[in-house]
């Protein structure tokens, strides 16, 4: 059976990052924005506003939460890279998925915002070193990671999301 809340597995940090790992890691954020129109495209509002599992998120707000928290990623990679190892800030994702924009605004703004954001992530990750991805950063409930580890991160949320609807598209048969 589908693991409906992670249809690619748990994020788990890897413990052998490679310049090759790092290069598709930016890849894959560089394409997320354009696999996440594929994924809601032809889409009613019907649709739109399904859970992609019982008692999870609407479709509407998984594509609200994608720049949500990817606006909060590159904001701690600025933050790693021009400070000693920063605190960064949390912020409750269930939380804001239940603020009235990620219930009810229309998606392409978020579409749009995330496509944006990515172009300018991507510029800014393709002129970091390799020193400056071995970075140190202080997450308040996780610990001590690096650049690195926050990349394959993000580049794992983007595919764990994305496959949240297209799974839902398959089991509904959502052409």
């Amino acid at each position: 059976m589908e693991n409906l809340s992670y249809p690619i597995g748990q994020f788990e940090i890897d413990k052998d990052i490679t310049t090759e790992k790092r290069v598709k890691w930016i890849e894959e954020i560089e394409k997320a924005p354009t696999q996440l129109n594929n994924a809601v495209d032809g889409l009613t509002t019907e649709q739109i506003d399904t859970p992609y599992r019982p008692g999870g998120w609407t479709v509407r707000q998984v594509v609200h939460h994608l720049p949500d928290s990817h606006l909060n990623a590159y904001l701690r990679f600025k933050l790693t890279v021009t400070e000693d190892e920063p605190t960064i800030r949390t912020y409750d994702q269930d939380q804001w998925a239940e603020i009235l924009d990620a219930k009810t605004a229309p998606i392409e703004m978020s579409l749009n915002l995330l496509e944006s954001l990515h172009k300018r992530w991507v510029f800014f990750l393709k002129s970091l070193t390799e020193d400056d991805f071995a970075l140190k950063f202080i997450h308040p409930e996780i610990g001590k990671l690096n650049l690195s580890d926050l990349l394959s991160l993000y580049a794992w949320h983007g595919r764990h999301h994305i496959a949240h609807i297209n799974s839902l598209r398959e089991r509904m048969g959502w052409q």
